[in-house]
């Protein structure tokens, strides 16, 4: 039998704008869990007809390995979303990370995407199972173990991430992707296979492969932070414990970012001032994602460059006309690897 997918049918700027001027009182929060998934397809149909009828906007993945999820639920609809979720097979009891720092416009479609892995590993191993993930720390277990002259922190989560916010003393690999931080930290981690190894990232899924990827490899002392950063920022405040976490948590929503430390320790693409506000170039044929400070904000109109903001301040409809077959994928300013130039990365996952 045909499966007929729901989708959004209206414009992204109408749907922008429907939530800007909405004022209910939202909730946004994420969840994961690897688990078998015997039909991917039904589940999302599933889920998205559940999803919409208690009006959740966000983006959620599905796959035969599990469930990823980032959303926006009204208040009111709380207490019906977690009953909903706890009758539906496999979701049963899930830990729900709360946004650190709320915004109510942090999504304003639902869309529920199937994909073949619910985080992107690169891995092709039938013996490899990724729910078998190394040891959970609680925020002051964390703190207590990272603090040990035996203990390695791997940040596993991308450069442009870990720029604006990172754990103190932790290993920053620079990765553009989480497949490309696998080999890669295998490598750091080779001389220090007798160490505790601990892991962390966002909201603790990239994390929950990757220990068990390393576990799969031989690794014999591997912990995960329970719930990631989001989890942890909120656990430390609310015990009084020290919050180990520099700077600012990149989130993968229209907020960009919450801050967790006070501190500012990146700086700004374009002019080099201390700064940690990740943006979209407004140039919606370019949409470089950048750190970007107040100061140049103003002078490029929002932009990475003077040639975006010109081009940005065209009439829609000739913008529109110049993207005309121009799809870069996703672009990400890359930290000036290349020394002299600024390094994008383009990439569609």
């Amino acid at each position: 039998m045909k499966i007929i997918h729901p989708f959004n049918k209206e414009s992204r700027q109408s749907l922008r704008l429907k939530i800007q001027q909405e004022n209910t009182p939202r909730t946004t929060l994420s969840f994961y869990r690897y688990f078998a998934v015997a039909d991917p397809e039904a589940f999302r149909v599933e889920l998205y007809l559940a999803f919409d009828n208690l009006d959740i906007l966000g983006r959620i993945y599905v796959a035969h390995e599990g469930i990823n999820a980032q959303l926006s639920v009204p208040e009111h609809n709380l207490e019906h979303f977690t009953n909903l979720l706890n009758q539906t097979p496999g979701l049963e009891n899930l830990r729900l990370n709360l946004a650190v720092e709320e915004d109510p416009r942090s999504f304003f479609a639902l869309r529920i995407k199937v994909r073949k892995k619910i985080v992107a590993d690169g891995l092709d191993d039938s013996t490899f199972n990724p729910a078998d993930g190394g040891q959970h720390l609680d925020a002051a277990t964390f703190n207590e173990i990272v603090s040990q002259p035996n203990t390695v922190v791997v940040d596993m989560r991308n450069h442009y991430e870990s720029e604006i916010g990172h754990f103190e003393g932790a290993v920053l690999p620079d990765v553009d992707t989480f497949r490309d931080s696998l080999p890669i930290v295998e490598n750091i981690l080779e001389p220090h296979r007798d160490k505790n190894i601990v892991m962390y990232c966002t909201g603790g899924i990239r994390c929950e492969k990757a220990s068990a990827w390393f576990k799969h490899r031989g690794f014999k002392h591997v912990f995960q932070l329970e719930g990631g950063i989001i989890n942890y920022a909120r656990v430390a405040k609310e015990k009084g414990l020290k919050n180990k976490f520099l700077g600012k948590n990149f989130v993968f929503d229209e907020r960009l970012g919450e801050r967790i430390g006070h501190e500012i320790i990146s700086q700004c693409h374009q002019c080099g001032a201390a700064a940690d506000t990740h943006t979209n170039c407004l140039n919606e044929a370019c949409h470089l994602l950048f750190i970007q400070c107040e100061r140049c904000k103003e002078t490029f109109s929002g932009c990475c460059s003077e040639a975006c903001a010109e081009v940005a301040s065209l009439p829609a409809e000739v913008q529109k006309e110049l993207r005309k077959g121009n799809n870069p994928g996703r672009m990400v300013f890359a930290k000036g690897r290349v020394e002299g130039r600024v390094q994008t990365i383009t990439y569609k996952d």
